[in-house]
């Protein structure tokens, strides 16, 4: 018993002869046996949240594989695939939180954005399109683009760039089938990392389907995209081919984006223990940067760029492409084994208003765990046993910018870098339903950093070389359940994070070879179930982070084309206090897949962020109790949505950030904003052979004037990234069946 889209066990289905007594339950590893009277002619296989499947009699294998489709009116168990556990939600040590498609298709589609900002505890900002920032729980937004202090994860393949960040604007959202987000340090199986993982699943075909689409979309400030894709099924593999192109003019001057992406992906299932997984991922991605406006500027117009943004013409051309290749190998009952294999290429042009960045990067790497299931004294035991490495190498040379083109060379370099762990995880079931978990990592990081040439000095720089100490990352974790619809969870983590190349290499041109990396130790504890038939969802947590030499950006200033422009450089400043409390509830107010209005639901979730700096001097400021630049201490999501049988649905969405302290003295804030946006659309298939996704949707409806990016500690004043005003889209999606 698998499901259809994840090929992942289902327990609990519940499989029978048709008009007979006769029947079976699968176990966890998704098996059943099942002796057919011959009285009977159809077998009927069900579980709640998925489509009920029936096969006839006459014919039927002795062996049967049951791909299980998910219901989409109907709520189902959550099963959490981080922490290499694969355990429901309810029995996880850890604030986890789950973007299924029918999340992420809540909005356009064109971003990630307003889907992960619907996460209590994690904050993505667009500071220019498709220039993103990702912090879980205050993480990395005060790193300079990109996401740092995050591990990503692409079909378990680990995303990386050689200069250490990730570019998520590379990944089209529409491609994306499913986000899980694990907050805090995950040190026990992802190694490096402070904030948090980031689990993402490309779209797959359901098994056995075979299917072409096609889709497009269009709406304000120029935006177009549209899409085409072609899908085989079968028992044994499935391949997906998808194109995606997106073009947009921008809302702001100096805003505009171009992007294509093509998706090759499969799957490989040459018995019922062994999968082969397969993705091939390229990009090409151009977009602009209008630069950060003062204050005085964003309120006379925010649409306006910087002139010097304008003047330099300040952009962004990255193409890439990411190859991965999966293996899982199931022994028998007890043992099994996943091995990854990965490969990244890119190519980066960045004319910047200080200079001109050109880099190539390429890196390789791999990732292996092996689990073993048993039982001690009587009790089901897991252990896991795993490491992943890469080496990566990135050749970035530095150029005068004249007016978007290459002037003469300021420097070359050269870095190396390799980053390694090995991990381990014992999970055990305690009586009285408790379940214990305790795990590891060793990491392991060095760069080699290397100025081949330096216009300064006319010549080359020796190789400096940073071993950084080895970091022990252990974490404890343990849950009660009391119930199937009420558990309650506690774990201590530890995490770090080394710097990142943007940190060591900064636009000062100075190699920055004394940055120490972040530590940080986690307390947590959390309260989580559902009632009444799985109509009231909850899920509440509370935790206290240290985080130790934090990395923060301070900007300075030199005189470049006859004004004076910013530079950049960070430093290890002290130490944080982050405490908070996210909250998530849903209620289904309507759950009847057989009546005109088959759902009706409304949820809400909610982040308390009280993030303060403690010890922090930067010269003679005391900065030492102010709150963390980049978080606001409150954000409140509302939504609805709402489904019928005919086909009709609604999608609404509300989001209250409360101010935002700009600057580490903590005298500049960006206003508390308030913002609405709805998709509805008409969405049905008929005969299981045709689709059809017919759309509209509006945000920012109240037209309100805010930062969703912001430049911290900017110099000059310059702190907002004007957010999208008002704007609408609309589009269709044909899918036939074959």
């Amino acid at each position: 018993m698998l499901n259809a889209q994840t090929r992942q066990p289902l327990a609990g289905a519940s499989v029978g002869a048709v008009g007979t007594a006769v029947g079976s339950v699968s176990d966890a590893q998704g098996r059943f046996s099942l002796e057919i009277p011959a009285t009977a002619d159809s077998l009927s296989i069900a579980l709640l949240g998925y489509r009920t499947r029936t096969y006839a009699v006459q014919g039927l294998p002795a062996s049967l594989t049951v791909p299980l489709t998910a219901h989409t009116t109907q709520l189902r168990e959550v099963v959490v695939t981080g922490y290499e556990s694969r355990r429901p939600l309810q029995e996880t040590a850890g604030s986890v939180a789950l973007l299924e498609k029918r999340e992420l298709e809540r909005f356009s589609e064109t971003t990630l954005v307003p889907a992960l900002n619907t996460i209590p505890g994690v904050r993505m900002e667009e500071r220019a399109t498709g220039s993103y920032r990702l912090s879980i729980r205050g993480s990395s937004l005060r790193a300079p683009f990109g996401v740092r202090n995050v591990k990503v994860y692409l079909n378990e393949v680990p995303l990386v760039e050689a200069n250490s960040t990730l570019s998520l604007n590379l990944l089209d959202a529409a491609t994306i089938g499913s986000v899980e987000v694990i907050k805090g340090p995950a040190g026990s199986v992802y190694g490096a990392g402070t904030g948090g993982a980031v689990l993402l699943e490309t779209v797959r075909p359901a098994a056995g389907e075979t299917s072409a689409a096609v889709g497009g979309l269009v709406g304000s400030f120029g935006l177009r995209r549209g899409f085409a894709s072609a899908a085989v099924g079968g028992e044994k593999s499935n391949l997906l081919v998808r194109y995606d192109a997106q073009k947009l003019d921008g809302y702001r001057e100096q805003s505009a984006l171009d992007r294509k992406t093509l998706l090759v992906s499969g799957q490989l299932y040459p018995s019922e223990k062994q999968t082969f997984s397969f993705h091939a991922y390229y990009s090409d991605l151009y977009y602009e940067l209008p630069g950060a406006l003062t204050r005085e500027q964003f309120s006379q117009n925010p649409r306006a760029a910087r002139q010097m943004n304008k003047d330099q013409k300040a952009s962004i051309d990255l193409e890439g492409i990411n190859l991965g290749l999966v293996h899982t190998y199931h022994f028998n009952d007890q043992w099994s084994n996943t091995t990854s294999l990965f490969g990244v290429f890119s190519f980066f042009d960045n004319p910047f208003p200080t200079d001109y960045e050109r880099n190539t990067n390429q890196a390789f790497g791999g990732r292996t765990r092996t689990t073993y299931r048993t039982q001690l004294a009587t009790l089901p035991a897991r252990f896991t046993l795993g490491a992943e490495a890469f080496r990566s190498f990135m050749n970035s040379r530095h150029y005068h910018n004249q007016a978007g083109e290459t002037g003469d060379l300021k420097y070359d370099d050269e870095i190396w870098q390799q980053q390694s762990f090995v991990f381990g995880q014992a999970e055990l079931d305690l009586p009285a339903r408790f379940i214990f978990t305790v795990g590891a990592s060793l990491n392991s990081v060095r760069y080699e950093l290397t100025r081949v040439f330096d216009a300064a000095i006319a010549s080359s720089v020796p190789v400096r070389a940073r071993n950084l100490e080895p970091q022990f990352s252990p974490r404890v974790g343990l849950v009660k359940v009391f119930s199937p619809e009420l558990s309650a969870h506690a774990s201590i983590s530890t995490g770090f994070s080394p710097p990142t190349d943007a940190e060591l290499r900064p636009s000062s041109g100075q190699f920055n070879t004394t940055l120490q990396p972040e530590q940080g130790v986690n307390y947590e504890v959390g309260l989580r179930g559902n009632y009444l038939n799985r109509r009231l969802s909850f899920d509440v947590a509370g935790y206290f982070f240290n985080l130790d030499e934090t990395i923060v950006r301070r900007t300075d200033s030199v005189l470049a084309y006859g004004e004076k422009v910013a530079i950049e450089y960070f430093i290890n400043a002290g130490a944080t206090r982050q405490q908070g409390i996210e909250a998530s509830l849903g209620y289904a107010l309507v759950q009847a897949p057989t009546q005109g209005l088959q759902m009706l639901r409304v949820w809400s979730t909610y982040a308390f962020n009280r993030f303060r700096f403690q010890q922090y001097q930067s010269g003679e400021n005391d900065y030492s109790g102010n709150q963390l630049t980049g978080t606001p201490q409150h954000v409140l999501t509302l939504g609805l949505d709402a489904d019928t049988k005919p086909g009709f649905y609604l999608n609404a969405t509300a989001n209250y950030t409360a101010e935002i302290p700009l600057n580490d003295a903590n005298t500049v804030y960006a206003p508390e904003f308030y913002i609405f946006g709805a998709r509805t659309g008409f969405r049905r298939t008929w005969q299981d052979k045709w689709g059809l996704d017919l759309y509209a949707g509006i945000d920012n409806a109240t037209n309100r004037d805010y930062s969703l990016g912001n430049d911290l500690n900017g110099f000059g004043g310059r702190y907002f990234q004007a957010a999208p005003g008002r704007n609408f889209y609309g589009g269709i999606q044909v899918k036939k069946s074959f």
